[in-house]
């Protein structure tokens, strides 16, 4: 793929993205809790493109962090809990809540692809165990971090309802439990799934 293919790629990528970002603005449960939901993406959305042309990534990773993006605003149009398609699983399979969240987290795992690029990229690790024992280390802690954030909006918040749709435990006291472990599961599968696509891209990175 040229240099100039990969760009247009991207472009359009970041179009979708947007439209999706501009559709999910566009009358949602609520304007607080899609702030809450959107924000996190949309100031790592603001990064990449500010150090796009000092530090580009690799197409797969850009269509992961579009993919995450896009997942994050579906979610903060309806909140976690209320996304049609997974009401309709819900009752249709009677599971005891919507799974959306559940899903999103498992989802997040293929951040560690991304994260996976930069320590190749910018440190001195080679690629081996290490190098996804310390990735998969850097998605745990992402996923710790967003759950202690979660938490302190609701102490914040004193517990409103913007707070608990936020959290979107839907009553499971283990609902933190949950999603860091589906992240780490999800995290697992992407790197053993996506390691050899992954370098590829490094290669053809460094060959361009």
């Amino acid at each position: 793929m040229s240099k100039k293919a990969g760009i247009k790629i991207h472009l359009i990528l970041l179009l979708i993205v947007v439209a999706v970002f501009i559709w999910s603005a566009i009358k949602p449960v609520g304007y607080r809790i899609w702030t809450l939901e959107v924000l996190p993406a949309v100031i790592g959305l603001l990064v990449v493109i500010a150090i796009y042309k000092k530090f580009q990534l690799t197409t797969l990773s850009y269509f992961i962090i579009a993919i995450l993006s896009i997942f994050t605003f579906i979610g903060g149009h309806y909140t976690y809990s209320e996304v049609p398609l997974f009401n309709w699983i819900k009752d249709d399979f009677h599971f005891e809540r919507n799974h959306y969240d559940r899903f999103g987290h498992f989802l997040k795992g293929l951040l560690i692809i991304v994260i996976r690029e930069i320590l190749i990229r910018k440190s001195s690790l080679s690629k081996g165990k290490w190098l996804a024992s310390l990735s998969l280390s850097v998605a745990l802690a992402i996923s710790a971090l967003y759950e202690i954030i979660e938490w302190l909006v609701s102490i914040i918040t004193h517990g409103g309802k913007a707070s608990k749709d936020f959290l979107g435990t839907q009553g499971d006291i283990w609902d933190s439990q949950w999603d860091m472990s589906l992240t780490l599961a999800g995290s697992i599968i992407a790197l053993i799934l996506l390691t050899s696509v992954h370098n590829k891209y490094l290669r053809k990175k460094s060959d361009g």
